[in-house]
């Protein structure tokens, strides 16, 4: 098919979201062709951030012709539905996995975000103030499912007359994918790469991150920009003593857990414990229904897994109590609620940074107890209740109570789902030979400045993206 030439001039990008911050990615790609948004991501964290979520999309989503997501992660995909209740009417392209956790990730969202309006409209009305309107309802995501247009990794789409896309696999999240959108111009074809959220190399269910040759422009992650993980060893081995100590206590272990990714990690870890005798406590509970399906969802795609565990490979497709038995699934609110009685356990819950779901009811019966041991093993952005777990907060507000924090808290860097700092330079040094042009994205200004500097070092033209800027391709 042949396609107009697009001068250099008209290729502009500009930066809506996760520039000098961890979430909200968006990224409006303007060509002759039309207009490209390459994520539609939620902004998470402290309120001050979220109320960013409600502000007008600063282009019309009417003049999109498609968008492209890299990964099914909420800081990535969150507002589709808000996008399209506002005017947006074309394809969505992402992989097959990203496909199946859309559904499960945006429904939840839905949920809770009519949930939120709800109990502030109730506020509200008490103060005598204007109500809200939820950012989107179901409807508006059930319009987003049938958008999607699912791209397997390595082949290939043109979304634009002009523009050809590719994924390749990230590592980060099953489906995860590093984004390479081809520009056509008069001069020849310009690359633009997106890394998307990079995996970590320890991960023990996904391959390493593909290495790419060319890109004339990257746009590259940095939430890990300022330190490297924890080594593997290490993280194992401090993950085991907390098991132990919990057992040797008889207190409970809580494991705040990310739906995707986190949850099958540690479920896998359990599962080897478990297969070398070394799991001292006899019940593993996952109490989130995403996770549940997210762990489901993991099933169906188990051709992209790695193949460094031969037994692990062979038992998971009868599902995750074959490779660990003592797991059970707490579906319902009464099956959650029960686990408030149980002593000696494993409780694996959502959410990852303890800012809603099942984990703050369990916070809230547990955190005052000294037998208790709190596993975190992700990210944590600043002000949330992770976060402030992580910094030794010795008392905390959950849901309407002031609790004692006198459990022991366990960071657990080396699980990671992202790169930490060595592993990004590696990774952006094998397009060292392009010299492209480096703008990072998707960091806190610490991690960004840091991230820099190596790159700098490395001689590779690194800037820190602005918020709103546009750079010309």
């Amino acid at each position: 098919m042949n396609t107009p030439a697009i001068s250099m001039a008209d290729l502009r990008l500009t930066f809506h979201g996760a520039a000098r911050q961890v979430t909200g990615s968006c990224y409006l790609l303007e060509t002759r062709g039309g207009r490209l948004l390459l994520e539609c991501g939620m902004f998470q964290g402290p309120p001050a951030t979220t109320e960013r979520n409600r502000l007008d999309f600063p282009f019309d989503p009417r003049s999109l012709a498609a968008v492209v997501v890299s990964h099914a992660h909420i800081d990535h995909s969150g507002l589709l539905p808000k996008l399209v209740r506002a005017g947006y009417t074309g394809p969505i392209y992402l992989t097959p996995p990203t496909h199946d956790l859309l559904e499960l990730l945006l429904k939840d969202a839905a949920h809770l975000e009519m949930k939120d309006t709800q109990w502030e409209n109730k506020r509200r009305q008490r103060a005598g103030k204007r109500l809200l309107e939820p950012l989107y309802t179901l409807e508006d995501v059930e319009r987003v499912l049938a958008m999607r247009r699912p791209l397997p990794y390595a082949e290939l789409a043109q979304p634009l007359p002009g523009v050809q896309l590719r994924f390749h696999d990230a590592g980060h999240i099953i489906g995860a994918a590093i984004v390479e959108l081809g520009l056509d111009t008069r001069d020849g074809r310009r690359t633009l790469v997106f890394s998307g959220d990079l995996g970590n190399r320890y991960s023990p269910l996904l391959r390493d991150p593909e290495r790419l040759a060319h890109a004339d422009v990257l746009l590259l992650e940095s939430t890990y920009g300022d330190r490297d993980h924890r080594s593997l060893p290490d993280t194992l081995a401090e993950f085991r003593q907390a098991l132990q100590a919990a057992a040797r206590s008889g207190g409970n272990v809580l494991i705040p857990s990310f739906a995707v990714g986190r949850t099958q990690d540690i479920l896998y870890w359990l599962g080897r414990f478990h297969r070398e005798g070394d799991l001292p406590q006899s019940r593993v509970f996952v109490d989130s229904p995403m996770a549940i399906e997210a762990s489901e969802i993991y099933v169906r795609h188990a051709k992209l897994f790695n193949r460094d565990d031969p037994d692990f490979n062979r038992l998971i497709g009868h599902g995750w109590q074959a490779w660990l038995p003592c797991l059970s699934y707490s579906r319902s609110t009464e099956d959650s609620m029960a686990l408030n009685q149980v002593q000696g356990a494993i409780i694996i819950a959502g959410s990852g940074m303890c800012e809603g779901g099942r984990i703050r009811h369990h916070l809230k019966y547990n955190l005052w107890k000294r037998d208790t041991h709190v596993i975190i093993s992700g990210f944590q952005p600043r002000g949330t209740l992770g976060r402030r777990l992580v910094d030794g907060a010795r008392r905390l507000s959950i849901l309407g109570g002031d609790i004692a924090v006198r459990a022991t808290i366990h960071t657990l860097g080396g699980f990671s789902a992202h790169a930490g700092q060595s592993e990004l330079v590696e990774w952006a040094l094998g397009l060292q030979p392009a010299r492209p042009r480096v703008y990072l994205v998707h960091g806190e200004v610490e991690a960004m400045t840091a991230l820099r500097e190596r790159l700098l070092a490395q001689r590779m033209q690194t800037e820190i993206a602005e918020p709103g800027a546009t750079i010309a391709l």
